[in-house]
This record gives C-alpha cells, structure tokens and sequence, in this order.
C-alpha cells in the first residue's frame, strides 16, 4: 500500500542517497508530459522540503519550459536491486542559472561537470512511497561517460551554441530564457 509523507524523512533521504537513477516529470498547461530518466551525482537532498537537481545540457529543456508555466515537478526513485520500493517527490521547482545571486553556492554542492546547464530548486510538498513489488532486478555496472564526453569536446562556446540552436523551446514551443 502508499504511504504519504509531508517531507522527506531520514529512511526516505537514506534511500534517496542509495538510487543511481531517477526520473523527473513536468507538464505544461497545455501540451505534452515530459518525462525524463536522470543519473550522475547530480542530486542533493538539502532539507526535508527542498531539493536541488543538477540539470547537464541534453536535447531538450522540456523541465525549464514547463516549470516557468506552472512550477509544478514530480520526482521518481526506484530500487531495482534489493527491497523494492517507489518513491515520489511532489513539488514545485524553479530555475537557477549562471549568474543568478545564488548559483555558486548551489553549484559547489556538485562535482565540476562538463555541460551544466541550470539547476532546478524543488519545494517539496509531498512524497509517496509504494511497493514496487513489480519493479524487475537490474544490476549497476557504472556511470556512462557518453555526455561529459560529448560537452567537453563542445567547450563552453560550443555548449552556448547548442543551448541557441536547440534549448531555447520546449517541443511545444514554449520560451526556456535559457540564454536570458
């Protein structure tokens, strides 16, 4: 059965700590649910409701669109190897980029990594645990390199460049501010 929790308990925090994937959902008002899966060391738990994500440059940048409308975001954990459980973040998140008043000390909660685009700041209101009894077993076999690869031979012109040519719309066509 679910549970439901008003914040982020130290047993959810635990097995936050211990996932290598997860997968964060938005949508806009009007318009197509992005769901994306995520990996990397790229999320902290910083209190019981906050959250930080941080977000490399990729094909798209559905979750800035999306969150500029409405804020609205949901993260999902699940533990592929041992017990099985799902865990749901409710929340609402916002954007931090490059030059915002608190971007460096957000950014040096994260290892240097090639590509950074933004960070995504989430309020949690709730989570959600549930069985996961149907989640197959999958074994870790390491981090792919594929993206840090790719975002250093780019180099930070190179990065912009993409951001310009491909991360300043969603796939509906709503506005990023990706380079504002």
């Amino acid at each position: 059965m679910s549970k439901f929790y008003t914040k982020i308990t130290s047993k959810l925090h635990k097995f936050i700590d211990a996932q290598k994937i997860f997968f964060v959902a938005t949508a806009p008002n009007s318009g197509r649910i992005n769901l994306s899966p995520k990996g990397m060391d790229s999320f902290r738990v910083l209190s019981e409701n906050r959250v930080l994500w941080l977000n490399v440059t990729g094909s798209g940048n559905e979750t800035a669109a999306h969150l500029l409308e409405n804020e609205r975001i949901t993260i999902m954990f699940c533990s592929f190897e041992k017990v099985p459980n799902i865990l749901r973040l409710y929340g609402k998140g916002k954007e931090i980029k490059e030059g915002d008043e608190s971007w460096n000390e957000l950014i040096s909660l994260f290892p240097a990594t090639p590509g950074t685009r933004q960070i995504f700041d989430i309020t949690i209101d709730s989570a959600q645990t549930s069985c996961g009894m149907s989640i197959p077993y999958f074994e870790f076999k390491g981090e792919r390199n594929d993206l840090n690869n790719w975002a250093e031979k780019q180099g930070k012109e190179g990065i912009k460049k993409y951001w310009t040519d491909k991360n300043q719309q969603s796939i509906d066509g709503l506005p990023t501010h990706i380079l504002e």
